[in-house]
C-alpha cells in the first residue's frame, strides 16, 4: 500500500514568500482572511492549519522592515476563533518556549483543545536573541546554548500539567452529587534549573490528552529534541536528495527513545505555482519570484549579508566591490537569515562567483539564492512530484505556503488534491475527529 500523504496549510505573513502587493492579495490581519484559508484547507481535507508567530516585527537599520508583511495578531485568539468556523481541521500555532511560562501556555492549549474538540497543535520554538527579548521583562537573559535546555524542561513541565488531570476525573454524578472522582485532580509540582512551581492546573484533560507537538529546529540539537519529544517536524529541506537525508537522519534517532518511525511525521515547507501546462507555470513562477524579490527587497537581503547600508546601489547592477562588515552588531537584528551566514566573507565570495558565472545582477542573484522549495507545473506534474517525494521517503507530506493571501490555496485545493485522491494517496473524507487522528498519532 502506498503511503498516505499529509498536507497542511501555512498562513503566510513574514518573509518575502508572501506577495502582499499582488492585486489578488488581501489583508493579513482581518479575520475573514484567516477564515478563507482555513475553510479552504478543510474543504480539501488537509490535516491542519498552521499559524506562525513572530514576537517582534522585522527591522533593518533600526526601522520596521516594511517589505515584509507587518502585523502579527495573537495566535491563540485567532485559533480559538477559527475553532468556531471549522469542524475537523487541525489548528496549530507557534508558541515560544523562551519568553513564556509553562502554566500559561499549557492552560491556553488545553483550552483550545476543548474548544476545538481535540484539534490543537503546538509548534514549540525557541528564541536566541536579545533583540526579540527586548519586548519582554527578561530580555536577552538566556544564552543561545541554553535555549534547548529550557525548551526541553518547558515541554516536560507542560506535559506534567496536561497529565495532572486523568481521564475520568470529572464524574459529575447528578444523583450522588459527586462532581470530582479525585479531589486532588490537577495537583502539580516542578523544581529544576528552569522552573520552580507548584499548584493546581485549572483545565481538565482535553480530548487529545495533550496537543500534538510540532518542532521546527534543524540543528543537531533541534533534530534530537524532535526525535525525543515531537509528533511532527517542520523542515526547510527542499530538494528530494536533501529531504531523504534529513528524513533518514531524524527517523534514525527515534529508536533510542523507544519510538517508531510512524511516531514522527516529517513535513517540509513548500511553495507552489500552478499553470495549465508546465511551461505556463514556469512563466508564472518567474513573475512571482520577481514580485517576491523587488529591487528594494534585493537590496535589503544583500544588506543582511554585507551588514552595511547598500541603499545607493542599483539592484539591477553588479554586486558591491566592498566586502561585508563582520561583527556582532548586525544591520538586521534578530533575522535568522543573518545568523545563518556563519562566514559572511566566504558567502560573499560564493555569491560573486555565481553572479560572474551567470552574469547576474544583484536582484537576479538574490532571486536565485533565496529560492525555496517550489512545486512548479501543471496540476498533474505537481501531484506526481509530491507523491514521488512522499513515496521516496523525502517527506511524509508538506506544509504548503501560498504566495497570495487569502485565496492562494484555492487552485491547489481544486486542481491538485483531486488528483492525489484519484491516486489513492490522500483522503477523500476525514476518518477521525482529532488532529491526532489525521496524523495517525496515538493519544498519550
Amino acid at each position: 500500500m502506498p503511503k498516505q500523504i499529509h498536507l497542511a496549510a501555512h498562513f503566510p505573513g513574514v518573509n518575502n514568500t508572501t506577495v502582499w502587493s499582488d492585486p489578488e492579495a488581501g489583508s493579513h490581519i482581518d479575520f475573514s482572511s484567516f477564515v478563507h484559508l482555513a475553510q479552504t484547507a478543510e474543504r480539501a481535507k488537509f490535516d491542519f492549519f498552521f499559524l506562525a508567530e513572530g514576537l517582534r516585527l522585522r527591522e533593518q537599520g533600526g526601522k520596521i522592515y516594511d517589505l515584509d508583511v507587518v502585523g502579527r495578531p495573537d495566535t491563540f485568539t485567532v485559533l480559538a476563533a477559527l475553532a468556531a468556523v471549522t469542524e475537523r481541521l487541525g489548528l496549530t500555532g507557534t508558541i515560544n518556549s523562551t519568553f513564556n511560562e509553562p502554566f500559561e501556555v499549557a492552560r491556553q492549549f488545553a483550552s483550545l483543545d476543548h474548544l476545538s474538540a481535540g484539534r490543537a497543535g503546538w509548534n514549540v520554538v525557541t528564541s536566541w536573541d536579545a533583540f526579540t527579548g527586548e519586548n519582554f521583562r527578561r530580555g536577552g537573559y538566556l544564552p543561545e546554548d541554553q535555549r534547548y535546555v529550557r525548551a526541553k524542561r518547558f515541554l516536560e513541565t507542560a506535559a506534567e500539567l496536561f497529565d495532572s488531570w486523568r481521564d475520568g476525573d470529572i464524574l459529575a454524578d447528578k444523583e450522588s452529587g459527586v462532581f470530582l472522582r479525585d479531589a486532588n485532580a490537577g495537583a502539580f509540582e516542578r523544581h529544576d534549573e528552569q522552573f520552580d512551581i507548584r499548584g493546581r492546573f485549572t483545565v481538565p484533560r482535553g480530548p487529545q490528552g495533550r496537543p500534538v507537538i510540532l518542532q521546527a529546529g534543524d540543528s543537531d540539537e533541534g533534530r534530537e529534541f524532535a526525535a525525543a519529544t515531537a509528533d511532527a517536524i517542520f523542515t526547510r529541506h527542499g530538494t528530494k536528495e536533501a529531504g531523504q537525508a534529513f528524513y533518514a537522519d531524524v527517523k534514525g534517532r527515534l529508536a533510542k527513545y523507544g519510538r517508531q518511525n510512524s511516531d514522527l511525521v516529517v513535513l517540509p515547507a513548500a511553495t507552489f505555482v500552478l499553470g495549465d501546462t508546465d511551461a505556463e507555470a514556469q512563466e508564472l513562477a518567474d513573475v512571482v519570484r520577481r514580485q517576491q524579490v523587488s529591487g528594494q527587497t534585493a537590496i535589503k537581503f544583500l544588506e543582511q549579508l554585507w551588514n552595511r547600508d547598500l541603499s545607493a546601489y542599483d539592484p539591477d547592477g553588479p554586486l558591491p566591490e566592498v566586502d561585508p562588515v563582520v561583527g556582532e552588531n548586525t544591520i538586521a537584528r534578530g533575522r535568522a537569515s543573518v545568523r545563518m551566514h556563519r562566514d559572511p566573507l566566504a558567502t560573499a565570495k560564493q555569491w560573486r562567483e555565481l553572479a560572474e558565472a551567470k552574469n547576474l545582477s544583484i536582484r537576479e542573484l538574490i532571486i536565485e539564492v533565496s529560492a525555496r522549495q517550489n512545486f512548479i507545473g501543471s496540476p498533474e506534474t505537481i501531484a506526481e512530484t509530491i507523491n514521488d517525494y512522499v513515496q521516496s521517503d523525502a517527506s511524509d507530506g508538506f506544509i504548503l505556503v501560498p504566495h497570495v493571501t487569502p485565496g492562494g490555496l484555492d487552485p491547489f485545493a481544486d486542481k491538485v488534491v483531486p488528483l492525489l485522491q484519484e491516486r489513492g494517496v490522500f483522503r477523500s473524507e476525514y476518518n477521525g475527529t482529532t488532529l491526532r487522528d489525521h496524523l495517525g498519532i496515538t493519544r498519550p
